[in-house]
Parts: structure tokens; C-alpha cells; sequence
């Protein structure tokens, strides 16, 4: 990867597993970068998704996953007040279909342990 997470979370849902990572960044230049060292991190997973917020810049990516993740991911981060922060959920298919709402269940549960991993929230 191109920076160390902050924090990070792995979780398995219905043979899916779900890899999460808070990273601390610069700018919103710095999004490009981490999404391609999750690509090679994890070049198995069939999604990446990921939020980013750094002062009045707000991005989020879905990378074609259901139920729009990467949108839930940006609000966890304004949730928590991150800011200058990047938090992307790789997604690896385990062969079972989850349906947009147990997607977004574990997106949920993934992000909240990479937080917490990275002591910023309780």
C-alpha cells in the first residue's frame, strides 16, 4: 500500500470478506494512490469503495458495489468529524449474493471496526 491505515478491520459475511482501512491524508490527490495500493493489496476483491473528506472536498466511490456504500462511507466520516481522511472497504466475493441491504450491514460493521481500530471513536 502506498500509506499505513490508521486503522483496519477485516470481516467475513456469507463467505464475503470485507477489508477496511482509515487512512490519514494531505489532499484529495491522495485518494487516487490509496485506492491503487488496495488494488494490489487485495487484487482478488471485486470492489473497492471509498470515501474521502479533506476541508470542503468531499468524494465518495461506489466501484459498482449495490447499495451505495460509498456513500455510507462518507457519512461515517462527517459522522465522526474526520476530516483529511480516507476510508476505503475492499470487498471480496464469497460466491453468495447478499443483497444491497446485508451489503451495506457489513460496509457498516467494517468501517466502524477500522474506526474504532484506529482509536478516534469509542
Amino acid at each position: 500500500m502506498t500509506a499505513e491505515p490508521l486503522g483496519a478491520a477485516n470481516l467475513e459475511v456469507r463467505r464475503s470478506r470485507f477489508h477496511a482501512h482509515l487512512y490519514r491524508v494531505a489532499g484529495p490527490g491522495d485518494l487516487a494512490p490509496v485506492l491503487a495500493g488496495h488494488r494490489e493489496a487485495y487484487p482478488k476483491a471485486a470492489h473497492h469503495c471509498a470515501a474521502l473528506r479533506c476541508g470542503s472536498v468531499e468524494v465518495f466511490k461506489n466501484d459498482g458495489e449495490v447499495g451505495r456504500p460509498g456513500r455510507v462511507l462518507l457519512d461515517l466520516l462527517r459522522k465522526h468529524a474526520l476530516d483529511s481522511h480516507v476510508l476505503v472497504v475492499s470487498r471480496i466475493f464469497g460466491g453468495v449474493l447478499l443483497g444491497p441491504g446485508n451489503v451495506g450491514r457489513a460496509f457498516r460493521d467494517a468501517r466502524e471496526a477500522a474506526i474504532r481500530e484506529a482509536e478516534l471513536i469509542r
